[in-house]
């Protein structure tokens, strides 16, 4: 199953942040760069290897698997993601 984000968050980009954000009924966790992005590809349309690899595209980078890893293991620990 592939990483999405579970329903009962909404990712939101916050101008007056400058960050997206988590919202849930109790309140908000404003996200790094890092964290938004990986996020916003958190859709359940790719595995964590896709996932990654198309990361590395955008960022013109290579060797995030680990970082993604660690990050989608600490946002299913939160509840923030399912599957993966």
């Amino acid at each position: 199953m592939a990483p999405r984000l579970s329903p009962r968050f909404r990712l939101q980009w916050e101008e007056a942040q400058q960050a997206w954000v988590l919202l849930y009924p109790e309140g908000m966790v404003k996200l790094n760069r890092s964290a938004g992005e990986i996020l916003l590809r958190c859709d359940g349309s790719r595995d964590s290897a896709a996932l990654t690899a198309d990361l590395e595209a955008a960022f013109d980078t290579t060797g995030l698997q680990a970082e993604v890893a660690v990050f989608l293991g600490h946002a299913r620990e939160r509840g923030w993601v399912q599957g993966g």
